[in-house]
């Protein structure tokens, strides 16, 4: 079997299991029942913690692969091993391109473990709310010239600051890239799972994200990403740029 036909047998592989319902609703059901466990705080990235699921770490990667964008952003960073991941396929891709991590809080401790590790040197931290115009204009400053841009959006979960970061972010997309929104899963769980959260199902990333494609025609859902991985936190999350800006 040759390339051509192994890539052929795996997209027909994709589409049936995104139909088999019994598949689906066991996929639903660890989905739920993991996060009793913390299950995506058990994984690191070079050393770091990166709380994702694994599943969504090999999607990135291969996004990354096939965009190789100049500039990756990301609001949000928490322990700061997926801006490590970002900067590490940077290097590996070798086009000499930066990650901008984005967060309303970097905690000192955080930081000190981002900055002093190996592949922290393309890295730029910005501390600061990721929908402020003081932000924002820094975002633009860093990315300078650059012409590929590739987002992430995990930060607040609530519709109306992702719909604001959604607003703020799409426009430094490049076409063929992606806006990634992470978490868009919480729609699709019970509202006791974030009993301390201000998001919930109706007040989502998910909710954001659709009203977000209602109104701009830059972007579609990229659905093979999410068929093909199964147990994912951004069902309707991988929004892929269509056109130009």
């Amino acid at each position: 079997m040759n390339r051509a036909e192994f890539e052929m047998e795996k997209m027909e592989n994709i589409k049936k299991q995104a139909e088999d319902v019994n598949l689906k609703k066991i996929t639903n059901d660890f989905i739920l029942q993991q996060t009793e466990h913390k299950y995506t705080y058990n994984f690191t990235w070079l050393g770091m913690p990166i709380i994702q699921f694994p599943q969504d770490i090999i999607a990135l990667q291969e996004i990354i692969w096939e965009v190789k964008p100049d500039v990756i952003i990301e609001t949000g960073i928490a322990r700061g091993g997926s801006v490590i991941f970002y900067s590490s396929l940077q290097r590996l891709i070798g086009n000499e391109g930066i990650v901008i991590g984005v967060d309303v809080d970097i905690r000192p401790h955080n930081r000190k473990e981002i900055e002093s590790h190996p592949f922290s040197d393309r890295i730029h931290l910005i501390e600061g709310d990721s929908t402020s115009l003081e932000t924002i204009n820094q975002v633009k400053d860093i990315i300078s010239d650059r012409k590929s841009v590739l987002i992430i959006l995990d930060s607040n979960h609530t519709h109306e600051h992702v719909f604001k970061e959604l607003e703020l972010y799409s426009p430094l997309v490049t076409k063929g890239s992606y806006l990634v929104v992470l978490d868009t899963i919480v729609e699709d769980m019970p509202d006791h799972f974030f009993k301390e959260r201000p998001w919930k199902s109706g007040n989502s990333p998910k909710t954001a994200a659709r009203q977000f494609l209602q109104q701009n025609n830059r972007f579609i859902v990229d659905k093979t990403i999410e068929d093909k991985l199964l147990i994912t936190v951004a069902p309707e999350g991988y929004l892929k740029c269509i056109a130009d800006n």
